[in-house]
């Protein structure tokens, strides 16, 4: 008879222990996984959360880009009253908005830019704000805020209001008109090749420059005329270099747009001629015995000249301080001149050498300002020595020394030209600039002023990098 087999006690208990073990390991192979799914979730909510801060960032970035291109080509007058910096830039920005046909971006009088949207699928947009800080008013505040979705991001940025420096003033020599050298012409330099560089317009001319004799130039020479092109009749150096290769490497015709030759501002000066008044009534001894030619001393403190005098001086003469003179007038000096100082012409661009000129017959050097307490408001004024947009000038003697900037319509020098130029000589005459015998102009402008007197007519906002922020 057979008999049911029966499990032992043991083979009982081990299997109790495996079905209680299987359920532990389903336990927590249930929570790992949810566990992974809740964390898979977390880190799909934090990615899209990370996307829209960086399409927040992003639209922000793209907003201060966009005010950055305006503010960059806001021109502001110098005379501007601080407390009217902001409207005035609010101001020219949405004229420059207009003229450019951007209706998509609006500015506000207060200074803020209206949101703009930049993509509409995922919600991003920008918007801005200007403000002059309250503690410095030649400073601008810029805010451009990026959206996306509910996020959204600020950058901040500063921009400095500064003076405008014209290009210009890159060169030693700039002139409208052609060059004729008439000699042996050399212009070295104190420091840097580029002080002696020469600007050359010669838009009315092909030939822009002309020298018969041999040439030997520091700096490099640009052409704004395209058409136009150099005529070197004898041995050529230009910056080191000889023959084609110094004509090669450096002289550039055409390349680059015409240089602006900045107008500036003349009536600026009439308020420090506060001194002697010359007109028709002034007594003829004072200008010296024409029989007598350099005899004699006649000194010009804050002097002018007042329209149609049309004076002679025969005796030497000392400027000190501004020499104002009104439009129309022929000022001759027939002797030695001595500028410690400026000379201002008050005229027009559109001038007539017959009827506004400047003639130095004799010996000419510019020097800076004498001492006395006379002259401490007039310090300021730096960099210049001739300015007189609307004047031609002629020197005939021997020509020095040039502390600043000689601006005229019309260069004509025939003396013995050996001169330390620390400024620009600008011609704003289409016609040529004449320099005669062998000229010797050493340039030493490493150290001039950024901004030369009378030539600080705009102002800009220079983007201050180190002023970026992100809050």
């Amino acid at each position: 008879m057979a008999h049911a087999r029966k499990l032992s006690h043991s083979n009982s208990k081990r299997v109790g222990t495996v079905l209680i073990l299987s359920m532990i390991f389903i336990v927590i192979f249930s929570a790992l996984a949810i566990s992974m799914l809740t964390l898979s979730s977390t880190n799909a909510q934090l990615a899209s959360n990370q996307h829209k801060v960086d399409y927040a960032l992003a639209s922000a970035g793209s907003g201060l880009e966009v005010e950055r291109y305006w503010l960059n080509r806001v021109m502001m007058p110098s005379a501007t009253p601080e407390p009217d910096y902001l409207s005035t830039i609010v101001s020219l920005v949405k004229d420059d908005l207009i003229a450019e046909g951007i209706t998509n971006i609006t500015l506000s009088d207060s200074g803020a830019f209206a949101p703009v949207v930049l993509n509409s699928t995922n919600g991003q947009n920008f918007e801005g704000q200007l403000n002059i800080d309250a503690n410095s008013t030649n400073t601008l505040h810029v805010q451009a805020s990026g959206g996306a979705g509910q996020v959204s991001r600020t950058i901040g940025v500063s921009f400095d209001i500064d003076d405008y420096k014209w290009p210009i003033f890159n060169y030693g020599m700039a002139t409208k008109g052609p060059i004729i050298y008439s000699g042996n012409p050399t212009t070295l330099v104190a420091n840097e090749n580029w002080e002696a560089d020469i600007y050359v317009e010669s838009s009315g001319s092909v030939i822009a420059i002309d020298i018969d004799g041999n040439v030997n130039f520091d700096g490099d020479l640009t052409i704004g005329n395209p058409a136009a092109n150099v005529d070197f009749d004898g041995d050529v150096q230009i910056a080191g270099e000889h023959g084609e290769d110094a004509v090669d490497n450096h002289v550039t015709i055409g390349e680059d747009a015409y240089v602006e030759f900045p107008v500036p501002d003349t009536a600026h000066f009439e308020t420090y001629a506060t001194g002697m008044l010359i007109d028709s009534s002034t007594d003829p001894n004072f200008f010296g015995d024409p029989n007598k030619i350099g005899t004699g001393n006649a000194t010009l403190t804050n002097a002018k000249i007042v329209a149609g005098t049309n004076p002679t001086f025969y005796c030497n003469v000392t400027i000190e301080g501004i020499l104002f003179i009104e439009s129309p007038n022929v000022v001759i000096f027939s002797s030695n001149m001595a500028l410690m100082g400026i000379i201002v012409g008050d005229g027009d661009l559109a001038t007539d050498p017959v009827t506004d000129r400047i003639d130095v017959l004799g010996n000419f050097a510019s020097l800076p300002y004498p001492p006395g307490a006379e002259f401490d408001a007039i310090r300021q004024e730096e960099g210049t020595s001739i300015v007189a947009p609307g004047f031609a000038g002629s020197f005939a003697g021997n020509f020095s020394t040039v502390e600043g900037v000689i601006a005229l319509s019309g260069m004509h020098f025939s003396g013995n030209v050996s001169a330390l130029v620390k400024g620009t000589f600008i011609n704003y005459s289409d016609e040529p600039m004449v320099v005669e015998g062998n000229p010797s102009m050493m340039f030493d402008r490493a150290g001039n002023v950024k901004i030369p007197a009378g030539f600080d007519t705009y102002k800009v906002l220079t983007y201050n990098p180190s002023s970026y922020e992100e809050f």
